[in-house]
C-alpha cells in the first residue's frame, strides 16, 4: 500500500469532486484526506487529496493524465514519500537558514537540500556543520547576470523543485523570476503590505506600531509583491526597543518561513492568479 498526494486546478463547475473520487474508487483507493476550494473571483477550483492505493505510480500517473484531459485541469500526483529538492540561498543573516537546517535534520521538513548558495562566506561553516554542499557566488553589478546564470544552471543540474531565499539580500532579475515562477519562496521581514525600503523595524518603531510580523511569498519581478503563502505577527508596545523588535522579528521570520517551506514541500500551496490557496492542516 502506497500513500499518494494528488492536486488539481481547473475552471470550477459541478461534478469535479465526484469525477476525482470516482477515479480513485475505480482503483480501490482509500481517501484519507481531502480539501477543496472554489474561488468566486477567479472562477477556479482547487483540490488536494491524499489517498492510499495498491496500484503503482505509473497507474496513478495515468489517472492524473485522464483527469487532466477530461477536466481540462492541471493535475499532479506523486507518492507522499517523495522528497522535494530545495536549494537555499542566503547572504549574511543566518537565523532562517539555521532554522531550516535544524528542522531538516530532525525530519520536520520532507525535503532534500542538495546545495546552499550564498553571495558571502559567512554561512559556510554552518553548511559544513550540517553536511550540506555550499557554493560561494559573489555578486557585483558587473557579475550579477553571470551569478544568476549559475543559479539557473544549478537548478537544472540538480533537478531542483523550488528555491528558498533565507534572507538572501539580493533582488532577483525578471529573468530568474520568470524562469522559476511559483518556485521561489522569499521571507520578507515585515507584515506585507507594510513599511518598505531600508530599516523596516526602525520605521515601525518610529511610528509606534503595535504589531510586527513577517511574510513568506513567491518572488516575482515586482519586488515584495508576489503571492503570499504565510504570515504571522507578534505584539509589541512602547517598552520595546529597536533591538527588541529585531530579535522578535527574526523569531517570526523563522516560523513563517519554515511553515511556508513545509506547505510547499507537501503540495499544500496552489497558485490562483496573484494569490494562493494554502490547504493547511
Amino acid at each position: 500500500m502506497t500513500r499518494y498526494i494528488l492536486t488539481l486546478k481547473c475552471r470550477d463547475r459541478p461534478g469535479i469532486v465526484n469525477r476525482v473520487t470516482g477515479a480513485l474508487f475505480d482503483v480501490e483507493a482509500n481517501i484519507v484526506e481531502s480539501a477543496q476550494f472554489g474561488d468566486p473571483e477567479t472562477g477556479l477550483f482547487t483540490m488536494r487529496t491524499v489517498f492510499d492505493a495498491e496500484v503503482g505510480e505509473s497507474d496513478v500517473n495515468t489517472i492524473a493524465s485522464e483527469l487532466a484531459s477530461e477536466l481540462d485541469a492541471d493535475v499532479k500526483a506523486r507518492p507522499e514519500a517523495f522528497r522535494r529538492k530545495m536549494l537555499v540561498m542566503v547572504s549574511r543573516y543566518d537565523h532562517c537558514l539555521l532554522d531550516l537546517l535544524f528542522r531538516h535534520r530532525n525530519g520536520e521538513l520532507s525535503v532534500e537540500i542538495p546545495l546552499i548558495i550564498s553571495n558571502h562566506t559567512d554561512c559556510e561553516s554552518l553548511a559544513e556543520r550540517y553536511e550540506i554542499p555550499f557554493e560561494h557566488v559573489p555578486i557585483t553589478p558587473d557579475t550579477k547576470e553571470s551569478a544568476e546564470g549559475v543559479l539557473l544552471q544549478r537548478v537544472e543540474e540538480l533537478d531542483i523543485d523550488f528555491v528558498v531565499l533565507a534572507r538572501y539580500m539580493q533582488v532577483l532579475s525578471p529573468r530568474v523570476c520568470d524562469a522559476l515562477e511559483g518556485r521561489i519562496i522569499n521571507i520578507h521581514h515585515s507584515f506585507l503590505p507594510g513599511f518598505r525600503g531600508a530599516r523596516p523595524y526602525h520605521q515601525a518603531h518610529e511610528r509606534g506600531v503595535k504589531l510586527i510580523g513577517a511574510t513568506a511569498h513567491y518572488a516575482t519581478a515586482d519586488l515584495d509583491e508576489g503571492p503570499i503563502i504565510e504570515q504571522d505577527v507578534v505584539s509589541v508596545n512602547h517598552w520595546h526597543s529597536v533591538e527588541d523588535m529585531v530579535r522578535m522579528g527574526r523569531d517570526v521570520e523563522r516560523m513563517v518561513l519554515s511553515r511556508a517551506v513545509r506547505y510547499q514541500a507537501e503540495d499544500r500551496v496552489i497558485l490562483i492568479g496573484p494569490k494562493t490557496v494554502v490547504f493547511q492542516y
